[in-house]
């Protein structure tokens, strides 16, 4: 690659990408800084789950109706980008 490409971002278009983004939580920061490598791919896995269960219980409470493995279903469609049609 060379390093001569004039980049695509300008300021204003930076600006535009980062407003309304949470700022940054510097305490989390260093926390995660002292972590081992293993020790990060473990917490990133426990956010994964962590929010796989929440959206989980927030389809239950949509869909009562559903079996558990139809709400699995829903849970890997919404996390899978690939949309499968019938």
């Amino acid at each position: 690659m060379s390093t001569n490409t004039p980049s695509p971002f300008t300021p204003d278009s930076i600006d535009e990408l980062v407003r309304g983004l949470d700022p940054v939580d510097w305490v989390q920061l260093r926390l995660l800084a002292r972590l081992s490598p293993a020790e990060r791919v473990l917490a990133g896995m426990r956010a994964q789950a962590f929010a796989r269960a929440a959206l989980r219980g927030a389809l239950r409470r949509r869909f009562p109706h559903l079996s558990r493995s139809e709400l699995n279903m829903k849970v890997l469609a919404y996390f899978t980008p690939v949309r499968m049609e019938r």
